[in-house]
């Protein structure tokens, strides 16, 4: 199998066609492959924490190395390796990284039908914790490599894979590691990883998501001291009544309206797909007289595109008190805050303190985990218009919605570096999505996804990479 398409590919080359991306490629005869791959990395726990990224470095080093493919393996912490593999081309333009994580985030077994590192096929789906965060995108990689090997695919640019670990919040010795220590091995003009996907409805895939931003997490505490005392005598400065006043102000302020290049093209391309009436409400969300109202609809309604229009203020953590007759002398809460690109912190924290408007609670930021603040990738470059193209051709009549993520990725690293970076993923309908997503009780895939994304992924490299 292996010969016949890497001889049908050259014939096409030498017979002067342009090689269309998938020429030569049998994608049925590929999903074995893919399928017993994806499965083995799924049933690797690489849950964070700890992480054990190493395990999952160890099979791929393995699979490389059995087809010829020269790796390296750099690693901050033994136990949490990061691995590198390039495929040469011919330098005439700057290097391509396609980058997925392999860690995961934990689980809670007894919430789960099937044995979460089993990548149990059922009901047409892969089952499993990271069957799409993050080891979807790090099969469909693998196998992007394996078959640029195979086929001996001529490249205008170099092909780099990198599989980085600590992504699910601990990014020191993934990411920042590669990025601040080993950026020569992973500079790259474009970036494709996680982020997007594609929006399966009535048995088709309506729109395509590619995500070229994010909002950057900017975690606070807010933390009131009073004095502390016996439950049956009240007091003005209780730690507890000024800070549930504090939270309730923040938790209901309507922050500012930001839009950026990404969400309003997001929303003008949303439009033209959606019904008249949602369609009015996507295109008026800035209209003076009626906006306010729509935007309060989509806060009832639809809270990820309200997410998307501003920054984030949500309190997550409560803490105060030990016994129910005692007044506490201190009392804290946690907020999420996710700051819109191009929101200045301090003003920010500034203007939360004036509607706070109580001296005796103080912002306490919390530092650790900070994504650096980087503009949105670029709609107008070869990639961007590749991912749109290549989702006309594998999906006709969708629409390619450029995202803002309201969550965070390692994207931010790579684009403080310059890198123009853009989030993929494969398809699920609104229901997968909203009860067996990422971080959810219950992870799966549509088998059928699975090889469709790797297709997707291997068409949208070559669109940018094979010669024209």
């Amino acid at each position: 199998m292996r010969t016949t398409a890497a001889i049908a590919l050259l014939a096409g080359i030498a017979a002067g066609q342009a090689p269309t991306p998938s020429k030569g490629i049998d994608w049925k005869a590929q999903e074995p492959e893919i399928l017993r791959h994806y499965s083995a990395l799924v049933q690797i726990d690489s849950s964070n924490p700890p992480g054990n990224e190493t395990a999952v470095v160890t099979y791929l080093k393995k699979v490389f190395d059995a087809e010829g493919i020269p790796t390296q393996v750099f690693a901050l912490d033994p136990a949490r390796a990061n691995l590198v593999a390039r495929i040469k081309g011919n330098g005439r333009k700057r290097p391509i990284l396609i980058m997925a994580h392999t860690d995961v985030v934990g689980v809670q077994r007894e919430k789960w039908p099937v044995d979460p590192f089993g990548a149990i096929r059922k009901d047409g789906y892969v089952w499993g914790r990271g069957t799409v965060d993050d080891k979807d995108k790090l099969a469909a990689n693998l196998m992007l490599m394996l078959l640029l090997k195979r086929t001996g695919t001529k490249l205008d640019r170099d092909v780099i894979f990198l599989a980085e670990s600590g992504e699910e919040g601990t990014t020191k010795p993934g990411i920042e590691f590669m990025a601040n220590q080993h950026f020569s091995q992973i500079e790259a003009e474009f970036c494709l990883t996680e982020g997007g996907g594609a929006t399966l409805s009535g048995g088709r895939i309506t729109a395509v998501t590619v995500s070229t931003t994010e909002k950057l997490p900017r975690r606070i505490r807010l933390v009131v001291n009073g004095t502390s005392g016996h439950g049956s005598i009240p007091r003005t400065d209780n730690a507890l009544v000024h800070l549930s006043a504090a939270v309730a102000k923040i938790g209901t302020w309507e922050t500012p309206l930001r839009l950026n290049d990404t969400t309003r093209t997001y929303f003008e391309r949303l439009a033209g797909i959606s019904s008249p009436e949602m369609a009015a409400r996507y295109n008026g969300i800035t209209d003076p007289k009626r906006g306010p109202a729509i935007q309060r609809y989509l806060a009832e309604n639809e809270p990820m595109h309200y997410s998307m229009l501003r920054t984030s203020v949500v309190p997550t953590i409560l803490n105060a008190g030990f016994r129910m007759n005692v007044i506490p002398s201190q009392a804290e809460a946690t907020i999420d805050v996710r700051m819109a690109p191009g929101e200045d912190d301090k003003a920010f924290f500034d203007q939360m303190q004036r509607v706070i408007g109580d001296s005796a609670v103080k912002i306490e930021r919390i530092t650790d985990g900070d994504r650096p603040a980087t503009p949105p990738s670029r709609l107008d470059t070869d990639m961007f218009r590749a991912l749109e193209t290549v989702s006309k051709r594998l999906y006709p009549g969708s629409v390619t919605l450029p995202t803002m993520l309201t969550g965070a990725t390692d994207m931010a690293f790579l684009r403080a570096k310059g890198v123009q970076s853009y989030g993929i993923g494969p398809a699920s309908s609104d229901m997968d999505r909203t009860n067996y997503g990422a971080h959810s009780d219950v992870e799966r895939l549509l088998e059928s996804s699975l090889y469709s994304f790797v297709r997707f992924t291997w068409e949208s490299v070559m669109e940018v990479s094979a010669p024209k």
